[in-house]
């Protein structure tokens, strides 16, 4: 969410000299998007981040990804997802295309390195466990229900504060930021937006390091992972300014949108990227209209592929879909309550659900790491028995 926030120390005025108490100078490095012309923050090392000892190639980081075969829903079931390793090490890759990758990730570990995406945003949706998303912007402590989002260039280590942890993790090459709709042409939050800037959590509290040594960051870019080796530990940094950070918003601060009768999956939307928008689905009330149909009515998503990632809760649609599942609607076929769920849903008052949709542009693909997931047999579910 880029708005202007600051922290430790900052000379009055951008690019001036800006000395230590030995005299030396604090070395100014300015992070941004879109050449000079996007979001940018401004930040005051010790020592030159550019001071790299040695360069490995690692590999290649690009998921596979698989022919997506007959046109279908289909289901994958995740609840016994292996748990080990850190953030990084765990996470799979389930579905994906060239606009965003979407994995899961269940760590068991803090990690013992850092990282930077160089070629993309990352959301970290934390459905279970707890702890702090370190980076040289401070500390970010995160919880169940945080989306803590993470800007290419930030330079990060995850340390786990439980015994594990579950995320379901967004990769993008673009921002993830709230819908135009919800803002005024000054970046501003308006009044019918579910959510406002209080809502948002940014860095609390800077660590500043002045290590010498060898410090190890993992660096993704050009679709390969890299090993630099840095002379000073990454978090030297004194102060900082600007609009480019990492964020977090939890789903339970999300003011659902309801109405006399069945409002569209858009009132849902909390997130916007590049070909595909993140929208949560939290407990709320029911239509309220006398005769109204509280489940959804079958629609077509002849321009996007839908994506549930299921969270908590009982969602009124659907059967045989459990928490921890994902669901994928393909374009091109209808999609809508399954037999039952309609008639079950008049007269409820609420519902309970808690879930992640993804809705992207272009065709999802299914990694090839999520085939060992899949339930086949959801694709002939809407069948009346």
């Amino acid at each position: 969410m880029p708005f202007y926030h600051r922290l430790g120390e900052l000379p009055a005025k951008r690019h001036t000299r800006f000395r230590k108490p030995d005299g030396s100078l604090f070395r100014e490095e300015l992070m941004g998007q879109e050449g000079f012309s996007g979001i940018q923050s401004i930040l005051y090392h010790h020592f030159m981040p550019t001071e790299v000892l040695k360069v490995d190639w690692l590999g290649h980081a690009r998921p596979k990804l698989v022919d997506f075969g007959g046109l279908r829903a289909r289901q994958f079931r995740t609840r016994q997802f292996p748990a080990g390793g850190d953030a990084l090490e765990s996470r799979r890759a389930i579905l994906g295309n060239a606009d965003v990758i979407l994995y899961l990730s269940r760590p068991t570990r803090s990690m013992d390195y850092f990282y930077r995406n160089g070629q993309a945003y990352e959301c970290w949706f934390c459905h279970e466990g707890q702890g702090v998303f370190r980076s040289q912007f401070g500390q970010l402590p995160f919880g169940a229900g945080d989306y803590v989002v993470l800007p290419f260039g930030v330079t990060w280590q995850l340390r786990l504060e439980s015994s594990e942890a579950r995320f379901l993790v967004m990769e993008a090459p673009s921002q993830l930021a709230p819908p135009r709709r919800y803002l005024n042409h000054y970046g501003q939050l308006l009044e019918h937006a579910p959510y406002c800037e209080r809502d948002i959590k940014v860095p609390i509290e800077l660590e500043t390091y002045t290590d010498e040594g060898e410090f190890e960051i993992r660096v993704k870019a050009r679709d390969e992972l890299h090993r630099h080796i840095m002379r000073h530990h990454p978090f030297g940094v004194v102060g900082w300014d600007g609009f480019l950070y990492p964020w977090s918003f939890n789903i339970s601060n999300f003011e659902p949108i309801t109405g006399r009768v069945h409002q569209p999956p858009p009132v849902h939307q909390t997130f916007e990227a590049h070909n595909f928008v993140v929208c949560s689905f939290v407990p709320r009330l029911f239509d309220y209209h006398p005769e109204a149909i509280p489940a959804p009515y079958v629609h077509s998503n002849v321009n996007s592929d839908e994506v549930l990632y299921y969270v908590d809760g009982d969602f009124m649609s659907r059967r045989g879909v459990d928490k921890y599942d994902f669901t994928l609607h393909p374009g091109g076929l209808p999609h809508g309550p399954q037999p039952g769920a309609t008639e079950a849903s008049i007269g409820q008052a609420r519902t309970e659900e808690l879930a992640v949709m993804v809705d992207t542009f272009r065709p999802l693909q299914v990694a090839e790491e999520g085939l060992a997931f899949e339930l086949s047999e959801y694709a002939y579910s809407w069948v009346e028995k």
